[in-house]
């Protein structure tokens, strides 16, 4: 997929700074000089093709209900069906790989710790792999937006 200037706009400028109002797509397109229309759907675009993973706001998760940090061993042969698996549970923000015997981590929200708790058992059971559960004891912001030098790629 080519990039126009506009894609690559809303890629760099939108990773930290997504509108927090009514109408979000109507305020990058009136940014961006195109209609709000055109934003939703070259972000479907994007995501279509696997240039963005997800499209909306990150939460101080101490502020919008419950949250942990959680790992499975995957065997290796598996890691992309429970990696991709893991990615459709509702709540996960981001999965990652590890070299580790818990090779594949992730963070999962909910609206409460209840829910957090059935969210966790139905994953694991659908896995078929215990789930490692560990509590956030401090929290650290790390930021995930990256600057992208469009010049440098092929």
């Amino acid at each position: 997929m080519r990039l126009d200037t506009v894609d690559k706009q809303l890629i760099n400028h939108y990773q930290r700074n997504l509108p927090v109002c009514e109408r979000p797509y109507q305020e990058m397109a009136s940014n961006l000089g195109i209609s709000e229309d055109e934003v939703i759907s070259r972000l479907a675009t994007l995501q279509s093709h696997q240039v963005l993973s997800r499209v909306g706001p990150v939460f101080e998760h101490s502020q919008a209900g419950a949250s942990l940090l959680a790992a499975v061993a995957a065997p290796p042969e598996q890691m992309d069906m429970v990696a991709a698996r893991i990615n459709k549970a509702p709540g996960v923000n981001h999965n990652y790989a590890r070299e580790h015997t818990y090779n594949l981590w992730f963070v999962m929200t909910a609206p409460d710790e209840d829910t957090l708790d059935e969210r966790l058992d139905e994953l694991e059971h659908h896995l078929k792999l215990p789930i490692l559960r560990l509590p956030m004891v401090e929290g650290y912001h790390i930021d995930l937006g990256f600057d992208i030098d469009w010049d440098a790629l092929p």
